[in-house]
Formats: C-alpha cells, structure tokens, sequence
C-alpha cells in the first residue's frame, strides 16, 4: 500500500470520491451540482475542524461522516444507475432542475439531515454504547459540535449562491433571512436527530423487523417534509415558522 493511501483520512477519501462524481455527473442530474459541491466543501469544513482538534473524539467523527457522506454518494450512484432510492432522495433528485439553487440545496440537506443522518450515528454507536452514558454524552457533544462547524459555513455558502445565476432578486434580498432559518435548522434538525437515532436504536434493540418499521416510518416522515419544500413560495421563511426537522413518533 503506498504512503499517500495510508496517510489518507476518511474525510479525504470521501472528497476525493465526491470530486470524482462532480467530474462525472451526467447531465440528467446536472441540477444537482450546487448541492454536491455545497457537500463537498461543507466537509472539507469538518476535516479541517477535525484536524484543529475541535471534537473530543475525532477519529468517531471522521467514520461517522465519512459513513454519513456515504449515504449521500449510495443514493447518488443508485440514482445515475437508474436504481430505486429511498423516498427523499428520490423527491430531490427529480425535483424540477429550473428551481434555483438554494432550493436544490435545501432539498437536499433536508432528505440528509432528515433521513440519512440518525442511520450514519447509528452506524457508529453500538448498543452497548447506548447504555454507557459517559460515551453517549460525548457522542452527543461532538455530534453538536459539527453545528458551529455548518453554522459557520452557511454565510460562506450563502455567498456561493448569490450570483446571477444562483438566486433570484427577492432570494438575493432576503439571503439575511435566509441565513438566520438555515442555522435554525441546523439547530432544530440536529436536536430531532438524536431523538430519531435514539427511536431507531430502541427498534434495532428489538429486532430488524422493528427497526425495518421505525426507518420506513422515518422514510416517510422525511419526503413529506420534502414536498413541504417543493411547495412554491419562500420555503426558508414558511419552515422557520413550521419547523424544518421531523420527529418520530412514539413506538
């Protein structure tokens, strides 16, 4: 094995995974090029927070988003092979490619956050873990800490999409706005997260027919919050009032 492959983190690899699907995007997807690039520099934001030492635990971070970035680049594939993908994804993908951008972005934070994200923590969290608190609580605070790091990036990415070509006049005037509900969704989508994950891990406790159950309900719940967005109008500003993320219900 050379040098530069062992040296290479998770998050690298995944850049470099997602470079290659920019490069490669067929133009039936072209649409989705704000949102992988969004993506794409969003971790390289986390690598880079990883590397400061910003997280008490930073190589479960590092697996935890590389497996979280996974989800995406899955559904992408299946997507560009024409292959059946989960619901959200399947909304934002064929979603109408005249949108602007923000709105393909929104699209697809929300179908990642939503659904893709409580699978990735549960993929690196064993059900022992659940029941050591000390652990849990620093999963937990980690899991948090990525907030500041999107947070941060939100002003950064909202300037990448103001261009004539990115948003319209009246996106362009309310980007302030704009700006203020996407922390607020990071802030209330993450919050959601951890008790969906919390949901998924009881059903996994109880077996795969339980949890097959509480993902397909979480499924559900998350492209219904798709079409929300899809709906015309200022969605940023109808959802800051609605609530961006999706709670599961009691089992």
């Amino acid at each position: 094995m050379a040098d530069a492959d062992r040296d290479r983190s998770p998050i690298d690899a995944v850049v470099e995974t997602m470079r290659q699907r920019l490069a490669e995007l067929p133009s039936r997807l072209e649409h989705q090029r704000v949102f992988l690039s969004t993506y794409l520099r969003t971790t390289q934001a986390v690598g880079d927070a990883v590397a400061r030492g910003d997280f008490e635990d930073p190589a479960w971070v590092e697996l935890w988003d590389a497996n979280f970035a996974d989800l995406y680049l899955l559904a992408l594939d299946t997507e560009i092979a024409d292959g059946l993908v989960p619901r959200p994804w399947r909304l934002a993908f064929h979603a109408d490619p005249n949108l602007p951008a923000l709105r393909h972005v929104l699209l697809g934070i929300n179908a990642h956050v939503n659904y893709d994200l409580p699978q990735a923590l549960l993929s690196v969290i064993t059900d022992t873990e659940f029941t050591e608190s000390s652990v849990i609580a620093r999963r937990r605070r980690d899991h948090q800490r990525v907030d500041a790091v999107l947070s941060a990036r939100v002003a950064a990415e909202g300037d990448e999409l103001a261009g004539p070509a990115g948003l319209s006049l009246l996106d362009r005037l309310l980007l302030p706005l704009n700006r203020l509900g996407s922390k607020r969704f990071l802030r209330e989508a993450r919050t959601k997260v951890w008790h969906n994950t919390l949901a998924l891990h009881e059903a996994r406790v109880r077996g795969k027919d339980a949890y097959d159950a509480r993902l397909l309900e979480l499924e559900v719940l998350s492209a219904a919050r798709i079409v929300d967005l899809l709906s015309p109008g200022q969605v940023i500003l109808k959802l800051a009032v609605a609530g961006f993320g999706v709670t599961l219900p009691p089992a």
